[in-house]
């Protein structure tokens, strides 16, 4: 998009760099094996450095990154800072996720708005995609500090009144509770880390419970789903054992998966970041998702 402010400048050698707005961002990344494209003084230009070698840290070049700043990419706005693990609040790899699901949400057109539910949220920027679009939506992280970021961000895009829940719980036990509920949700978007802690130290492992939770979200879909999005960001976790996942816990439908890349500028090598999978009802099959997905509950 003409106002993107994200992009990736090269990568190689075990590091990316990239431009955040008006900062240029110098961090690792283990994929990049190949030989940086740009000159070493294209580099040392950078106005941050993050590094493991000696234990994590940054290294500023310009002290104005320890304060934050704004950056937008694919129309969503974000409040971005530099944290302890090497992140800054923005995963550009997603922005491909939040463009589609706002052109699914617009040609929906049902009586309500579409119910989104955002699942190990972080700071939001497909909560923000679905908001734009018009959904209501359910953003979910166990970390509250991560949800109050998240906050921060829908109010930079101007939707402090948007119809948002923000919850702080553990991904799992929130699903159970739907389930109990009977609420339904006409789209879910996933995003699980390879580990984490719930609100009260629940453990997630994505090679032990990434089936019940997919499970739990083929329960709490609307009986005319539009569209579940499965990203992923752990080593052996291909777009086809994502298909496979999707495949086995969801009702019969349209499965797209592929790599996700950062956005990168022109001639430059583009960086693999993960993998994702779409679900969306097969146009045949829409009408037959209800019953399909009562098959598959009283199979379980």
């Amino acid at each position: 998009m003409a106002n993107d402010q994200y992009e990736l400048l090269d990568a190689g050698g075990g590091r990316k760099l990239e431009r955040y707005g008006p900062f240029v961002l110098d961090r690792p990344c283990a994929q990049a094996v190949w030989q940086p494209q740009l000159a070493a003084r294209d580099w040392s230009r950078a106005d941050a450095f993050f590094t493991r070698e000696h234990g994590a840290q940054w290294q500023f070049r310009n002290s104005a990154v320890r304060e934050g700043w704004e950056c937008t990419l694919a129309g969503v706005s974000m409040l971005l800072r530099p944290t302890d693990f090497g992140h800054v609040g923005m995963f550009p790899e997603h922005s491909f996720g939040w463009t589609k699901m706002q052109t699914i949400l617009h040609d929906a057109k049902r009586a309500q708005p579409p119910n989104v539910l955002n699942l190990f949220a972080y700071s939001g920027g497909a909560t923000i995609a679905a908001a734009q679009a018009g959904a209501m939506v359910c953003h979910l992280d166990a970390s509250r500090k991560m949800v109050d970021w998240a906050r921060e961000n829908a109010a930079l895009n101007r939707l402090d009144e948007a119809p948002i829940r923000w919850i702080t719980d553990d991904v799992q036990k929130f699903l159970k509770r739907e389930i109990r509920r009977g609420r339904r949700y006409d789209a879910i978007v996933l995003d699980p880390p390879s580990f984490g802690r719930g609100t009260n130290q629940e453990l997630f492992q994505i090679d032990h419970n990434m089936l019940e939770v997919l499970d739990s979200c083929r329960q709490v879909l609307a009986e005319n789903p539009l569209f579940v999005l499965l990203t992923c960001h752990t080593p052996g976790y291909t777009p086809l054992v994502l298909s496979h996942l999707m495949t086995q816990l969801l009702p019969p439908g349209d499965i797209e998966a592929g790599e996700m890349t950062l956005p990168a500028a022109p001639g430059i090598f583009a960086v693999p970041s993960g993998t994702y999978a779409w679900w969306t009802a097969g146009k045949g099959e829409r009408q037959d998702v209800a019953a399909a997905s009562k098959k598959l509950r009283s199979d379980a």
